[in-house]
């Protein structure tokens, strides 16, 4: 096989108290709108034999994602299934002291689609990642999500993440940035 899904950090505090009541709804609606796309994409891939690649993130005892707790874990639409492969990290980068590379390169996978969540932090920090180990990256256009930043709202840092990573390239390695209804297995 040569290529994986790999979903980042859909888990059920990503976004918890990230904006004003008001705001927050929206957060959290577009996030179930992300996580519908991913379910979608993971049955797809689970028809097709590829693998399913699901990182969660080990938050401290403070943090929205304490390991362990309900926070923590992964949302129930793309909770882990029996092939699943789950990777547990405590940085942005899902490759980061991490087996995500050893696991790649046992199932022989060249090519990650990839979607999930914080669009600025652990999408974008894994994905560059990825390019500069020589894995090519279809980025899910529509497939990560976040909160607002600052000025930004979050649709802003979304389509800036979509327009800086298309194309993005490290050797032969490169990032393609689709759709989820483009996406294929």
């Amino acid at each position: 096989m040569t290529t994986a899904l790999l979903i980042i950090d859909v888990q059920n505090a990503i976004i918890a108290d990230k904006a004003s009541p008001e705001r927050q709804a929206v957060l959290d609606a577009a996030l179930d709108e992300t996580v519908s796309r991913l379910q979608n994409l993971k049955q797809k891939a689970r028809a097709a034999g590829i693998p399913v690649i699901l990182v969660q993130h080990d938050g401290d005892n403070d943090h929205r994602l304490a390991t362990g707790t309900t926070g923590w874990a992964l949302r129930s639409e793309i909770a882990e299934e029996a092939s699943d492969i789950i990777v547990h990290k405590r940085n942005s980068d899902s490759f980061f002291e991490t087996e995500l590379d050893a696991q790649l390169k046992a199932h022989s996978v060249k090519h990650l689609i990839t979607g999930g969540c914080m669009t600025q932090f652990c999408v974008d920090t894994t994905i560059r990642r990825a390019v500069s180990l020589g894995y090519d990256v279809t980025l899910i256009a529509d497939g990560h999500t976040t909160a607002d930043s600052g000025s930004l709202f979050f649709l802003d840092i979304i389509r800036h993440h979509n327009e800086t990573l298309d194309g993005f390239d490290a050797g032969n390695a490169t990032v393609t940035v689709k759709p989820a209804s483009e996406i294929t297995f």
